[in-house]
């Protein structure tokens, strides 16, 4: 069975570089997704690793003064999509475009593009704002036979709309073996399996893959600040990249690395702080 285990992380004080630390040493654990607000961090692990001992190695050594009260619950396999259609997936429209859905949603508006995800474990439908935000930067650029890279894939919905919108040679690379099995369902589901090179690893990849014209990063801040020399590796002259995944108050970070490796900053959007950064290969 394929149950996951909640994990609630209530800091006071709380920040958005505690919660994506905090992610990122959970990470460095086994766990998989995660949703930060205001007040905390919810993550999610495979309930067979689920270890209140190694929650607690991770919090002693965040590197932050703060306080942290923790709580977990179990979540059954057979009922996450039902959760999804409850709580947290309803069908979207992004830029009056483009239509996100599940399969088992019912009634659901046309659009030019129509993306059916159906999102097991792995995050990524539209809803949250870094999501909704690339969605909305693809739609505004011209795609048609550029090479694209999807860094940390997902459920695959950004290389999905890639693949809609006439791009070739389309590389999605995914870390967390069951969010890269899930983007290979999701492929299938919307007929562009054969347009789509999704592969299970890390930037370690990139060197594997066709140079991107338009090179797609929507993970954290410390993972984009680590890898960007690997990114632009991986980029063609005078390709675009966008970056999503962190806080505008994160962009000074980001743009300090960026700026040594020849990147220059197009523009940036925010919505609830969280922002998408549009870069060019100088």
């Amino acid at each position: 069975m394929n149950n996951y285990r909640e994990l609630r992380l209530n800091f006071s004080p709380c920040s958005a570089d505690i919660a994506d630390v905090m992610a990122a040493l959970l990470a460095d654990v086994g766990y998989e997704s995660f949703v930060p607000d205001s007040e905390g961090l919810t993550a999610y692990i495979r309930a067979e690793q689920f270890d209140i001992e190694a929650v607690k190695s991770a919090l002693a050594i965040l590197p932050f003064e703060t306080e942290a009260t923790v709580s977990s619950s179990l979540i059954e396999g057979q009922d996450w999509n039902s959760e999804w259609e409850k709580h947290y997936f309803k069908p979207i429209i992004v830029g009056n475009r483009c239509v996100i859905h599940s399969s088992f949603h019912k009634d659901v508006p046309s659009a030019e593009y129509d993306i059916v995800i159906d999102p097991k474990m792995a995050f990524g439908t539209g809803h949250h704002a870094t999501t909704f935000q690339v969605i909305e930067a693809l739609l505004q650029l011209p795609l048609e036979n550029k090479s694209i890279i999807d860094m940390g894939t997902g459920t695959g919905i950004l290389a999905i709309l890639c693949a809609m919108r006439g791009a070739k040679e389309i590389s999605g690379i995914e870390i967390d073996t069951p969010a890269w099995e899930n983007a290979i369902e999701n492929a299938r589901l919307n007929g562009v399996a054969d347009k789509l090179n999704l592969l299970n690893g890390d930037a370690a990849l990139l060197p594997t893959v066709k140079k991107a014209d338009v090179f797609i990063a929507n993970i954290n801040r410390n993972i984009i600040t680590a890898d960007l020399p690997a990114y632009v590796e991986a980029m063609q002259p005078d390709a675009t990249m966008i970056l999503s995944g962190f806080y505008e108050e994160d962009i000074p970070v980001i743009m300090k690395v960026a700026a040594s490796l020849g990147l220059q900053e197009i523009n940036h959007t925010t919505h609830n702080d969280w922002c998408c950064l549009k870069l060019i290969k100088s």
